[in-house]
């Protein structure tokens, strides 16, 4: 067995008795995440029918994007994997609580908002914590394979979630949906237990958390390759990820007039790239030159996500957002890579919190993006949102040309070199 994971470089991580535990952990979690995002998108959009109020709820989730960075810290200081703990039981508790509040009939769009809120605190979080954990226990040369294999976590549970979410919903209900979510949540718990990490001893000396937070924002001023990843990232962000996260509803009833179902299907026809993408880079991973496929597949993302938006029919529109989602894998995978290997041990936590705060670019594209569709139409409001993108994307290239672009460029070296 040991040679069979050595021998193919995707499986190489499982090597790691802590990753062993870490990918079912995070699939778990990842099957949660998507299954209750799906369902209470659509419960919004059907029970307010407004896109503005649609597009607010998903803005929420990125609620706690601002405390990333402390929450890095405090990984770097608690342990990574103390702090994944924490994040994952307050998922199964939220859970609880809706499957309660859906059973007894009590549940109004006022509580799925509140929810929205608490969970929206800690989400952007579990993203930090994940990439930080894989790159604390597996070898360097082992990153890009690792962090592929990991992305399919979130690419399958988008697939897979979103469907059985979805037929779930329109089977039986929120209530038994909700049933199915706390259980994935608490197993996602369960796994994380099992994840391990290095030990943290309490330092008597150890800096202000202040200054923790003021050192790691200096160490990616300071460094270009991981301040232009840090920008793009932002940049995706605010004009990328809202076309396929909180707009496909609207998309979904009033462009394609699909029910639920349907809307799983274009969620998972997205992840299915994003799939296909992540299992390029976990298969080629040692080949690949980071800096360069962050910003070529950055621009193919915004290529595709305009055709998607000229699609006059799902099935069409299904084939565009496979396209776009295996560009963004192989766009993002390989930026995650950047910034933790450039960051080392010492700054990691607080890298992958700043990064995290990129994701706050996506509540304020959320809501311009509703309130544009409402005043120019979908296809408008993409056609801006992937002019822009492109535009800027292309600019970052330049202006970080030296750190992004040469072959020689520590940016653009191959892990197994």
């Amino acid at each position: 067995m040991i040679a069979v994971l050595s021998s193919i470089p995707m499986l190489a991580p499982f090597r790691v008795r802590s990753f062993r535990f870490q990918f079912p952990a995070d699939l778990l979690t990842s099957w949660g995440v998507e299954m209750e995002m799906l369902v209470l998108g659509w419960y919004i959009l059907v029970e307010t029918g407004s896109v503005l109020l649609l597009s607010l709820f998903w803005a929420l989730q990125y609620l706690g994007t601002l405390l990333a960075p402390l929450v890095g810290m405090a990984g770097d200081r608690m342990g990574h994997r103390a702090i994944l703990c924490v994040i994952r039981i307050i998922y199964a508790g939220l859970a609880l609580t809706m499957t309660t509040l859906a059973m007894s009939g009590a549940l109004r769009p006022l509580h799925v908002f509140l929810l929205a809120i608490c969970s929206g605190l800690i989400r952007p979080s579990d993203q930090t914590m994940r990439n930080a954990l894989i790159a604390e226990t597996i070898p360097l040369g082992q990153l890009m394979p690792a962090m592929g294999i990991s992305r399919t976590t979130q690419d399958s549970a988008r697939i897979a979630g979103s469907l059985a979410g979805a037929g779930l919903f329109a089977a039986f209900g929120m209530g038994a949906v909700y049933a199915v979510i706390s259980v994935f949540y608490a197993g996602g718990f369960l796994a994380t237990l099992g994840v391990g990490g290095r030990r943290y001893r309490r330092e008597t000396s150890r800096p202000t958390l202040w200054r923790d937070l003021i050192d790691g924002l200096a160490y990616v001023w300071d460094t270009p390759v991981s301040l232009a990843a840090v920008w793009l990232a932002l940049l995706v962000n605010l004009t990328a990820f809202p076309l396929t996260s909180g707009l496909l509803p609207y998309v979904a009833r009033s462009v394609y007039h699909i029910d639920e179902t349907g809307l799983g299907t274009l969620v998972a026809s997205f992840a299915l790239g994003s799939f296909i993408g992540s299992i390029v880079v976990g298969v080629t991973g040692r080949m690949l030159r980071p800096a360069r496929m962050m910003v070529v597949f950055a621009l193919a993302w915004y290529a595709f996500l305009l055709v998607f938006a000229t699609m006059p029919e799902p099935g069409s529109g299904r084939i565009a957002l496979v396209l776009a989602g295996a560009a963004q894998a192989l766009s993002l995978v390989p930026m995650s890579v950047l910034l933790l290997h450039s960051a080392g041990e010492r700054y990691r936590g607080r890298v992958m919190g700043v990064r995290t705060l990129a994701i706050y670019g996506v509540p304020p594209g959320l809501l311009v993006a509703g309130a544009l569709v409402d005043r120019i139409g979908f296809l408008a409001t993409v056609s801006v949102y992937c002019v822009v993108g492109s535009a800027l994307t292309a600019l970052i290239a330049l202006h970080w040309r030296d750190a992004l672009w040469p072959v020689s460029a520590p940016a653009n070296a191959r892990a197994s070199s």
